[in-house]
């Protein structure tokens, strides 16, 4: 099944079970925000998607900006918690081992950005789940962590929220 398939059939899911909408939403952002199972979660695309759902009138955007950001925030803790707490042997495991230049790249960007580079990190692709592992194997300061994760956590949903939400009602009466 190809990552479009997988968007669809989510996104219909959603559109027809509205009552799921929130735990999975949730679980995307949490999923998209966890170090290594952010490589298997197609959130980016849902997100958007979900979106356009707020845009058509099928869900609301606060609730759903509320619990992508709460996702986030989680998805990011947990992966900062696991390189703090199990630093060398995170980094030496499958699949981080398969891909030095990933791991030497995010510890450059966190060293050169410190929190501000775990802030701007969420926001691009493949550093966003491991910039939070590798501050944590890198000892960063908790209360730094956590400011630079819970501030970015609600930018980042908006910024993926906001294209659907806001963009399809100003389409329809462009075009309507």
């Amino acid at each position: 099944m190809s990552l479009h398939e997988i968007t669809h059939t989510i996104m219909q899911f959603i559109e027809n079970h509205q009552m799921w909408t929130l735990p999975i939403i949730f679980l995307l952002a949490f999923g998209e925000s966890l170090a290594i199972i952010s490589l298997l979660v197609p959130a980016t695309a849902i997100l958007l998607g979900a979106g356009a759902l707020v845009g058509a009138g099928v869900i609301s955007f606060i609730p759903v900006l509320i619990v992508a950001s709460a996702g986030a925030i989680i998805g990011d803790w947990l992966s900062y918690w696991l390189g703090k707490y199990y630093h060398q042997t995170v980094i030496s495991s499958w699949p981080l081992n398969q891909h030095p230049k990933l791991v030497y790249r995010a510890e450059q960007f966190f060293l050169r950005y410190g929190t501000i580079g775990v802030f701007v990190g969420r926001f691009f692709g493949p550093l966003r789940a491991i910039v939070p592992l590798i501050a944590g194997t890198m000892h960063m300061q908790t209360t730094k962590f956590n400011i630079a994760n819970i501030t970015s956590a609600p930018i980042w949903a908006f910024v993926l929220l906001a294209p659907g939400a806001f963009g399809v009602p100003w389409l329809e009466t462009l075009f309507g």
